[in-house]
């Protein structure tokens, strides 16, 4: 009987001591929960921005034209530099208006004789008509063919006139102080008539430059108020209370100057729902040229005590936005509306709170009710550096 108890015994404290075991392997196996990264939601004032696509003009960008038809016979300027206001540009031939000059001077000296010769008849006629020696009728026809001579000089000097201005468009000049771009029409070409050349080149002045870009109606009215009431006079577009549009170039890059809106157009395009809208950029260091693509920058509003996250925080999901937000070490899952985005952050217009917690960089390894370690993480926005 004893040695049934004894063997009793021993089973019973080998079956303790596995569970023992068991248990504190158990203990062993649970893992911490994991160090996930997050972020707190920021409230501050922000400006919101809105960006346009704009295309670069000159100031002014004047096309050179052949304003007679001829043969060109020179070009006097270097294409991509500079020129300056009453600068030759181009020549065409003069031998065929020279010679028209030449006729009409020939009919002028003609109508003069025949003015001269009408005016001396009048003056001997007078005199005889003033004793009746001749008719009334005599001196009638001699003051008539006085004024038809004299009208025809008169008409003889317009005609020189014109033959001369047309002699003097051989000569292209410069119409203003500015960039001249290609040539369009070589020496030797028959310019001045389609399909020929006809506009030969431009001049364009970039100092100052123009910035176009078109507005869609409803930004127009939501947007635009406040910029139309302080639209700046011409002694006013060089503070910088009015310079506070920005420029982005194609490389990404911020232009240095500010610029103002000018001009909006009277009407909204019926077919295309937009408006024209002008800005102008001051452009010293002739960085920007006519044609090029630029983003315009537009301050719309300012937002106060703005709720801000980072945009890879936000989860989007059939037009529905969510976020992770952990409480307690837990993790949530909770949907939020969204507003404007600025540059990397998001603006939060409903649920959420300043200070909350916000998963960020490992929303794939999370899930709602996970327990986790947060280890709170500073973002820095680029917002942070641009629009100042």
């Amino acid at each position: 009987m004893m040695k049934y108890k004894i063997t009793f015994l021993l089973f019973l404290g080998s079956v303790v001591f596995s569970l023992l075991i068991s248990c504190s392997q158990k203990k062993q196996n649970i893992a911490p929960p994991a160090k996930i990264p997050v972020v707190e939601v920021i409230q501050k004032d922000v400006p919101v921005y809105k960006e346009f696509v704009g295309q670069v003009y000159g100031y002014s960008d004047i096309p050179i034209r052949a304003r007679v038809t001829g043969f060109l016979t020179g070009i006097h300027f270097h294409e991509g530099f500079g020129v300056k206001k009453g600068q030759l540009l181009y020549t065409i031939d003069p031998a065929p208006f020279e010679a028209k000059v030449a006729t009409q001077q020939s009919n002028l000296a003609e109508a003069k004789t025949a003015l001269t010769k009408a005016e001396s008849d009048l003056n001997r006629i007078k005199p005889l008509a003033e004793i009746n020696a001749v008719s009334k009728s005599d001196l009638d026809a001699a003051r008539a063919e006085y004024n038809a001579a004299l009208s025809y000089v008169q008409a003889m000097e317009a005609n020189l006139r014109y033959a001369k201005i047309n002699l003097s468009y051989c000569w292209i000049k410069s119409p203003l102080t500015g960039t001249i771009g290609k040539t369009k029409a070589r020496v030797g070409e028959f310019v001045g008539q389609s399909p020929n050349p006809v506009i030969l080149n431009t001049v364009s002045t970039i100092d100052t430059v123009r910035v176009e870009f078109f507005l869609p109606e409803a930004e127009y009215i939501r947007a635009f108020r406040k910029i139309i009431n302080n639209k700046p006079n011409k002694k006013q577009t060089d503070t910088t209370e009015h310079n506070n549009l920005q420029l982005i170039l194609a490389d990404g890059s911020t232009f240095k100057y500010k610029g103002w809106i000018n001009f909006i157009n009277r009407e909204v395009d019926p077919q295309t729902g937009s408006l024209l809208v002008q800005t102008t950029f001051p452009n010293p260091e002739r960085l920007l040229k006519p044609g090029q693509y630029a983003k315009v920058v537009v301050k719309v509003k300012d937002v106060k005590d703005a709720l801000l996250i980072p945009q890879r925080c936000v989860m989007e999901l059939q037009g529905q936005y969510s976020v992770y937000v952990v409480n307690n070490d837990t993790v949530k899952n909770k949907q939020v509306s969204i507003g404007e985005n600025i540059n990397d952050l998001v603006l939060v217009t409903k649920g959420l709170k300043a200070g909350d917690k916000i998963v960020i960089d490992a929303l794939q390894k999370v899930g709602s009710g996970m327990k986790i370690e947060p280890v709170i993480t500073e973002f820095k926005s680029r917002s942070e550096m641009q629009h100042n």
